[in-house]
């Protein structure tokens, strides 16, 4: 299969009709390329806000309540193109108010059939719990396709070692990411390449490139498209399938097949997901004194 990841930025939309055209230019391109399937950033929805005019992006919360309303329009733009292209989506995600009343992080992914589903963002930044308010939405999911099994951890989620031992059957993670500085971009990079050593799977990085002076939420965005498996049998020696130029928006591409993942897992030079359970916890406290 071919993976497509999304070094996306984000544009001043004066209506629609101006989105559906972009995003139908984006899959178009990467669909041309043969890509099966498609991963796009998180919260490159936002904007989407910019449809309600200058007041209503540069407002956090307003915003927020602006991108969630559109997400039916969002969702029936992009189960069509699936279709069209015959090809798998991970949507940007976007702030979506659920029947809490709490905005969650969610993205969405579409099957070629124009059938679709969601996983929700399980861990929140800083930035995240105490100006966006966003909650923990529902749990991981672990979606069986005929591309494989797939698993997605939004952004900071591919930091945390437990939910990627949670998606331990994934034969690809997506990893759509938002990060404002280089710092926050290779914490997000190192955790996608950390989780494909672990459970010996392909990880795919999408990243929000650009500035958008109009908004107070994604106003800076450092990334790079890449694509990840272990450094072991049929795989790079870095671990890197591909990547992308730092801030170039663009798709980046990389081929995987499934046989080679089946095969690193079943007889690499080393079997990471195998010895999950041998790590055991125990710490002894040794107090060695000064002399």
């Amino acid at each position: 299969m071919r993976l497509a990841s999304a070094a996306y930025n984000l544009d001043w939309l004066e209506n629609w009709a101006q989105y559906e055209d972009k995003l139908a230019r984006w899959v178009s391109d990467a669909a041309g390329q043969g890509a099966d399937l498609l991963v796009f950033p998180e919260y490159g929805a936002m904007e989407l806000s910019t449809l309600d005019g200058a007041e209503v992006a540069g407002d956090l919360e307003r915003s927020i309540r602006a991108v969630s309303d559109r997400m039916g329009d969002v969702q029936a733009l992009h189960s069509r193109l699936a279709q069209e292209h015959e090809t798998y989506i991970l949507g940007a995600s976007a702030p979506v108010i659920d029947g809490s009343g709490c905005p969650v992080n969610r993205a969405e992914l579409y099957a070629p059939n124009g059938t679709f589903d969601h996983q929700d963002k399980q861990i929140m930044t800083r930035f995240e719990r105490e100006d966006w308010d966003i909650a923990p939405g529902g749990p991981l999911k672990l979606f069986d396709t005929p591309l494989g099994k797939i698993g997605i951890l939004i952004c900071y989620d591919s930091e945390f070692p437990l939910l990627g031992r949670a998606l331990s059957e994934a034969d690809i993670i997506l990893v759509p990411s938002c990060t404002e500085a280089l710092a926050g971009y290779w914490r997000v990079r190192i955790g996608a390449m950390s989780r494909a050593l672990e459970n010996q799977c392909v990880t795919v990085m999408a990243s929000l490139v650009g500035k958008n002076e109009w908004s107070d939420a994604v106003d800076m965005n450092t990334g790079a498209g890449g694509v990840f498996g272990p450094p072991d049998k049929g795989f790079p020696a870095t671990g890197v399938l591909a990547e992308g130029a730092l801030n170039q928006p663009g798709w980046t591409y990389a081929d995987v097949d499934l046989t080679t993942i089946a095969n690193v897992r079943r007889d690499g030079h080393v079997l990471n997901r195998a010895h999950w359970d041998e790590q055991c916890g125990r710490v002894e406290t040794v107090t060695i004194s000064s002399l």
